[in-house]
């Protein structure tokens, strides 16, 4: 997987708060990238979007087509909280800005790092932060979540409804490839693959032969083949055994909150949603750069808005990988330090066994941002 070009330009970064929480956390998040632009030069535009339930609510406009096509010809990077209100029982609002970002876009690449930043988050007897360190690559836009099929006699005693798992070679490979290639590039030996092939025979079937066909193009790493089952028991009995994991839509979306359990809760699980280039595949835009979709995996949480007890930590670490992407690693492994810290001088909030709340954790970082840490 190809690493991003250091920034030669500006770049826009177009920011959706979302619902719930979402601005509250986001609201830290910004004030952070507002730092490095204000203070470190750094080359950003910050794109504020009225995108969210309470838009939709007041005017019945989910994903308007003019921000959509700016966003696909002109950002770098979406910052993005999650989305969900009661007020819409149907995420209406969601399901057209969150799928139309990630179908629209082609970020076939759901990246989450499940990587333990203190022993004392690690809820297993006997292991620690050492041991929970390892990167989810989901598949991203297909699988079920691609939305084929149909409800019949809806309502009625005969009701039939019917979702289609929808995996082509060239989605499934493409993902598999970044995997691997994410592996190469990051020193790691090891790359897991889940499926069900022995019951979802014809779909998965495909997953497990395209696994070891890629594998063989990698011959320096290891590849091993996990039933999603048996692979989400190995996840609580011996995490350190994992590295590298490649897996469907559903399944990623599935391993990915377990693993979120293993780092400290899903307050400290980032994550990101990308196109990565990959050598020898049949992606006909290779060599096309795209804009990142960047997210903290936690919900909008409703009953918890405006309490100032988000955990915006998440965020923090989401803004460290949209600029690596943009072209500052470094920064990402600053913003872990920092978060790291942070823990550590439980400068953090309640579900993490700190006593601050929502903003003064972003006061915290950016302070320390300013003192050069």
């Amino acid at each position: 997987m190809a690493s991003p070009a250091p920034p030669t330009s500006r770049k826009l970064v177009a920011i959706i708060p979302g619902d719930g929480i979402g601005p509250e956390v986001i609201a830290q998040a910004t004030r952070v990238l507002e730092h490095y632009r204000d203070h470190r030069s750094f080359a950003i535009d910050l794109w504020h979007l009225d995108l969210g339930a309470d838009r939709y609510l007041r005017t019945g406009v989910t994903f308007p087509p003019d921000v959509r096509d700016r966003i696909a010809s002109e950002a770098d990077a979406v910052l993005l909280r999650a989305l969900g209100d009661p007020r819409v029982p149907g995420l209406e609002h969601a399901r057209d800005i969150l799928f139309g970002l990630r179908f629209g876009l082609d970020l076939y690449a759901n990246v989450r790092p499940v990587r333990a930043l203190s022993d004392r988050l690690v809820p297993l007897k006997g292991r620690t932060a050492a041991d929970v360190d390892f990167v989810v690559f989901r598949e991203n836009t297909e699988g079920l979540y691609a939305g084929v099929g149909g409800q019949f006699k809806r309502g009625t005693r005969d009701e039939l409804a019917i979702s289609e798992d929808v995996n082509t070679r060239k989605g499934v490979e493409r993902l598999i490839r970044a995997g691997f290639e994410y592996a190469t590039a990051h020193g790691k030996t090891r790359v897991h693959m889940a499926d069900k092939s022995n019951a979802v025979r014809h779909a998965h079937e495909l997953w497990y032969r395209v696994f070891f066909e890629v594998a063989a193009d990698f011959p320096g790493i290891e590849a091993r083949h996990l039933y999603v089952d048996a692979m989400a028991l190995q996840m609580i009995l011996d995490p350190r055994s994992f590295q590298v994991i490649v897996t469907c839509n559903l399944f990623g979306d599935i391993l990915t909150d377990l693993g979120a359990g293993l780092q400290g809760g899903l307050g400290m699980a980032a994550s990101a949603n990308v196109h990565p280039r990959v050598d020898g595949c049949c992606d006909s835009d290779h060599g096309m750069s795209r804009v990142g979709l960047f997210e903290p995996v936690h919900g909008s949480a409703p009953p918890l808005a405006g309490k100032d007890v988000a955990n915006p930590l998440a965020s923090i670490l989401t803004v460290g990988m949209l600029l690596s992407h943009l072209g500052w690693p470094d920064e990402e492994r600053r913003l872990e330090a920092l978060v790291i810290r942070a823990i550590e001088e439980r400068r953090c909030t309640a579900d993490v066994g700190g006593g601050l709340g929502t903003r003064a954790v972003g006061d915290w970082i950016v302070e320390e941002l300013g003192r050069g840490a």
